[in-house]
């Protein structure tokens, strides 16, 4: 039991006379958990600034009647109920969902059909593949004023070689029955270059010999697309058509540029519904409520088709 004593008054003696050094210790422990938080702390302040700040300032307004310069009056929700009253909103949604359905629709058609006609590396192809991504990093506002040239009711490109086979002239921007599909040929011909190429990427990674073996059992080309470039590119298309189910929800500018929303509220979407109400009407109360209806959409949108859709991936 001595001993014991000694051994224990040893030890404490031994830790006393360390402290400077397991304090030193402690400190570099200290400073390793902590830097990892101090790195991305720039990230994250700019992150909360310019992100989380604007939704959460955007759905305090949402409860407000407010035309940026007098007081702002509180009202609940007053914007919410008069938003689902107004009959010009439900068009808007409409509208909305149309042109998020065939222009989505028409991208990933449309680039999966080119995807597969260009994926073999060869320089003709490479050429092409450059040709057609070019669209994509031009602005919106420039793609815009070439087709409004081009969708001129006189002497606009497209009526020209209507009227060269025989077919009467098209008022494309003018009639409520072609002005959304004139946007949408915008939207689609801007986007399907991008596609293309990220679905090229795709099925180049596709490993050979799973085409050789369908080879080798007589499999079809239609049946080897749908039973092996389908399931093994389907991460990619999934990823792609979430985007573009974002991206075709946020389209502003070529409505803003070539229709203003008209004729008859026919190409009015929800993003430019909102614009209009905060930046013609000054009524920011009820453009945040409509902001807040977007916001939501795209979370519920993004909810639904990861819950339906995810589970028909095949990672491999």
């Amino acid at each position: 039991m001595k001993n014991y004593i000694i051994l224990i008054r040893m030890k404490i003696g031994f830790l006393v006379k360390k402290g400077p050094y397991m304090a030193n210790i402690t400190k570099r422990k200290v400073g390793s958990r902590l830097k990892p938080y101090a790195l991305i702390t720039p990230a994250m302040i700019i992150f909360i600034l310019f992100f989380i700040y604007p939704i959460v300032y955007m759905v305090y307004l949402s409860f407000f009647k407010w035309n940026m310069i007098g007081d702002m009056k509180f009202i609940g929700l007053n914007n919410y109920t008069s938003m689902f009253a107004n009959s010009e909103f439900w068009v808007v949604m409409k509208n909305t969902f149309f042109f998020m359905i065939l222009s989505v629709g028409l991208v990933i058609l449309f680039s999966m059909l080119m995807a597969v006609y260009l994926h073999k590396n060869t320089k003709i192809n490479n050429l092409l593949q450059s040709v057609i991504f070019a669209p994509y990093i031009i602005s919106f506002v420039s793609i815009s004023f070439i087709f409004l040239w081009m969708f001129e009711p006189d002497y606009g490109l497209f009526n020209y070689f209507l009227e060269r086979i025989g077919i009467s002239s098209v008022r494309w921007l003018q009639n409520t029955n072609t002005a959304m599909i004139s946007l949408v040929m915008v939207s689609v011909w801007k986007g399907v270059g991008y596609n293309t190429l990220i679905i090229i990427s795709a099925i180049q990674k596709i490993p050979s010999y799973l085409f050789e073996a369908a080879e080798l059992d007589r499999s079809n080309k239609a049946k080897t697309f749908f039973k092996i470039t389908i399931p093994m590119i389907s991460p990619t298309m999934f990823f792609l058509v979430l985007v573009n189910l974002i991206t075709s929800l946020k389209t502003f500018e070529t409505i803003q540029l070539m229709t203003l929303g008209g004729p008859a509220n026919s190409t009015k979407t929800l993003v430019y519904y909102l614009y209009e109400y905060g930046f013609s009407f000054y009524k920011i109360g009820y453009a945040s409520a409509v902001g807040v209806v977007l916001m939501v959409l795209i979370g519920v949108l993004t909810v639904i088709y990861f819950k339906v859709l995810s589970k028909k991936v095949y990672y491999h």
